[in-house]
C-alpha cells in the first residue's frame, strides 16, 4: 500500500500532521498527492484506452510485435505515443511480445 494512500484512509482517526510524522512524509507531498487524484484519474483512463488499442494490434499480428513495433504501428495510426508509455502499459496489462531468441550465456560458473 502507498503511505499517501494509508494516510487518506486513517486521517480521521489519527489526523495528517501525526500519520504524516510516524511514516516521515512530508505534509507537503501528502497535499500535493491529494491535489493530483483528478490527473492520476485521467491517466488510468487514457492508459486502459491505450491498453485496449495496444491489444487491437497484438491480436492483428497474432502476438508478435513488442513495444518498439507497436508503437510504430501505433504511430502510423496518427497516434502520438512514446515507446516507453508503451512499454509500461504492456507491463501493467500483461501484454507481452514474441521472444525466439535463447538468452546467450556470457560466463560459465
Amino acid at each position: 500500500m502507498n503511505r499517501f494512500k494509508f494516510i487518506e484512509d486513517h486521517h480521521r482517526a489519527w489526523g495528517v500532521k501525526r500519520l504524516c510524522h510516524l511514516l516521515e512524509v512530508a505534509r507537503s507531498s501528502f497535499d500535493k498527492w491529494r491535489a493530483g487524484r483528478q490527473a492520476r484519474a485521467a491517466r488510468e483512463r487514457a492508459d486502459a484506452a491505450l491498453a485496449e488499442r495496444i491489444r487491437a494490434v497484438h491480436a492483428e499480428w497474432d502476438g508478435t510485435y513488442g513495444r518498439h513495433r507497436l508503437t510504430a504501428e501505433l504511430r502510423d495510426g496518427s497516434e502520438r505515443v512514446n515507446h516507453k508509455r508503451v512499454g509500461r502499459v504492456m507491463r501493467k496489462y500483461g501484454i507481452a511480445g514474441l521472444r525466439l531468441r535463447k538468452r546467450q550465456i556470457t560466463t560459465v560458473p
